[in-house]
């Protein structure tokens, strides 16, 4: 009778279980769902299954307290460089660049999107070597160079080729999301002319790397002449191509955002300026996206990685809220993937639960340069399709003390 009765409510428990996982008591914010509020969110499979008050923790197989935290959509990094292991030295389409599974997730990042590092002619390379095979939700945009960001010159009018380009992105039409053209050097526009060709035929943005700004080939023109309505100017805060003059924005931003020109802030190794980026707040222009332009450089300077920027835009005077919908829905609309970024029910479940820390804290810009601040953001636990990736104190884990071990033999 005890063992039937044990069978019982065993199976009454399993059958209360009805989700994988159920994080509780988080301050969720959903900007497409214009949610911001304490609530729990649970998980089924893959798949978000609910987000309501008061889930109760005895329907989930696996719980997460996140009292006190946030829990967001999986952050959405629209500028990264991940074509590594190939071996080349000293270049993006190598060493400069970073495995997306060891960084990703424990910047509370679900998906990387490769901005520009293959062009078509490595483009089969970087799919089979890296996105085929990375847990991280990997998209790329295609370099209108040929070669990318490979060892010969990346502004050789000659390795442009916007057919081939297209072909291309129509044969990786679930990766591919975007066209780049970065680092062109040349006296005239080809590189940015082939971009909008190629994403014109395919109905896809161009993000642009300026490069050399010179007379001729300056911001105001390439807002209102040649990029169009929702492509991607990334950099927006270096300061390098006249973004601010005399300590102040250049009008051309401005008009630039008003004929629809997405400013993205991609703060890399050498594009980001406090002088600059304090300047654009001042004026109350904040970015439309938060990016990194993460590579082997700017992750150990004074990038380091999506939270931290993410800390830079909050100290600057961005709301957190605003932070968070730079980071998700906002880029997922820029590279037109709306079923990312939100947590409505039945989207894939990539998660992210933060913590922002209150106290003395110093950030440092691409010059090596310290802004105080008195918020920082921390990624405390990464689900990436409905599975635990990253949990930095174990707020989903099981005490030690009640864990089923498995028997081992001597060691």
């Amino acid at each position: 009778m005890f063992a039937i009765v044990l069978c019982l409510l065993t199976a009454a428990l399993l059958n209360a279980q009805q989700y994988d996982l159920v994080i509780k008591g988080g301050h969720v914010i959903d900007p497409r769902n214009n949610l911001s509020r304490v609530m729990d969110v649970a998980v089924t499979g893959n798949k978000i299954a609910m987000v309501a008050e008061n889930i109760p923790a005895a329907q989930g197989k696996r719980v997460a307290d996140a009292k006190g935290l946030y829990v967001t959509p999986g952050l959405l990094d629209i500028h990264a460089h991940v074509y590594a292991g190939t071996g080349i030295a000293k270049v993006y389409t190598g060493d400069r660049s970073v495995y997306p599974d060891g960084f990703a997730f424990r910047s509370g990042v679900t998906t990387l999107v490769d901005a520009g590092t293959a062009g078509h002619r490595v483009f089969d390379d970087f799919y089979e070597r890296v996105i085929s095979r990375a847990q991280t939700r990997v998209l790329a945009l295609v370099n209108i160079i040929g070669g990318g960001m490979g060892p010969n010159n990346e502004s050789d009018p000659k390795d442009i080729d916007v057919d081939k380009t297209i072909a291309m992105v129509k044969k990786y039409p679930q990766v591919v999301v975007g066209i780049k053209t970065a680092h062109y050097a040349g006296p005239a526009w080809e590189a940015v002319d082939g971009a909008v060709k190629a994403a014109g035929a395919t109905n896809i943005p161009v993000m642009v790397d300026f490069g050399q700004a010179t007379k001729e080939r300056n911001i105001s023109t390439l807002f209102m002449d040649k990029l169009r309505p929702g492509d991607i100017y990334t950099h927006c805060f270096s300061g390098l191509r006249g973004e601010v003059v005399d300590g102040k924005l250049n009008p051309a931003m401005e008009a630039g955002r008003k004929r629809g020109i997405i400013f993205d802030v991609g703060h890399g190794g050498g594009s980001f300026f406090w002088p600059v980026a304090v300047a654009a707040y001042k004026a109350k222009f904040e970015p439309d996206s938060i990016s990194t332009d993460l590579h082997t450089g700017s992750m150990n300077a004074g990038m380091k990685d999506m939270t931290n920027v993410m800390s830079k835009m909050l100290n600057l005077g961005s709301k957190l809220d605003d932070v968070i919908r730079l980071s998700t829905w906002n880029p997922a609309k820029e590279i037109k993937r709306t079923e990312l970024g939100h947590l409505s029910v039945g989207a894939g479940a990539d998660i992210t639960v933060l913590r922002v820390e209150k106290g003395n804290f110093g950030f440092t810009d691409s010059a090596g340069a310290r802004f105080p601040g008195t918020q920082r953001v921390i990624a405390e636990m990464t689900v990436r399709d409905g599975r635990v990736v990253w949990d930095l104190n174990g707020i989903a884990a099981p005490d030690w003390q009640k864990f089923q071990y498995r028997r081992r033999g001597a060691q």
